[in-house]
């Protein structure tokens, strides 16, 4: 597992759709040492609702298990939005 980055300032609903979308376990960890699986809708429940003011996250880590899930969200991070797949099958 990485370190993504310090996350804050972050846009909660988009976030936790993007959340979902991860194959792997994506854990929160905060600077009191709390590590929180986001996979888990009660740590989702439990644990932001600790961290959010007004609606934005205020401060911890990402780190996430899966390589693919760790490139989706560093793209998250860099333009503030989530990709959609638009190709036909």
């Amino acid at each position: 597992m990485s370190k993504v980055w310090s996350l804050s300032n972050v846009d909660v609903n988009e976030f936790l759709n993007l959340v979902d979308a991860c194959k792997g376990n994506i854990y929160l960890v905060t600077e009191e040492g709390d590590k929180l699986n986001l996979k888990s809708k009660l740590c989702q429940l439990i644990g932001l609702k600790r961290l959010i003011q007004g609606g934005m996250i205020v401060n911890a880590s990402l780190v996430c298990e899966n390589i693919e899930d760790e490139a989706m969200l560093v793209r998250f991070k860099l333009y503030r939005k989530i990709e959609q797949n638009t190709e036909a099958e």
